[in-house]
């Protein structure tokens, strides 16, 4: 079990499927990561980081958090 850990929940209304879809891409292809990650989508994104150090629990938190922004940064900028 590890000892720090951080859950997100995004509501993003219509284009939540859109962001998760963009940020579990990376969560899949990075599978050296020293954090434990889940993500999920129900109504909502679900997100679970898990570590047993806390500057990594944070950067992984810090780089969620960016690629969440930039997916709907660049989902909006597009918005016709």
């Amino acid at each position: 079990m590890s000892n720090f850990n951080a859950k997100i929940i995004i509501d993003a209304k219509e284009k939540t499927k859109a962001i998760f879809d963009s940020i579990n891409t990376d969560n899949t292809f990075y599978p050296e990561n020293p954090t434990k990650t889940h993500m999920s989508l129900n109504d909502k994104i679900n997100i679970s980081i898990e570590s047993d150090h806390i500057p990594h629990l944070r950067a992984n938190l810090n780089s969620t958090l960016r690629l969440i922004q930039a997916s709907y940064d660049s989902i909006e900028s597009v918005k016709i």
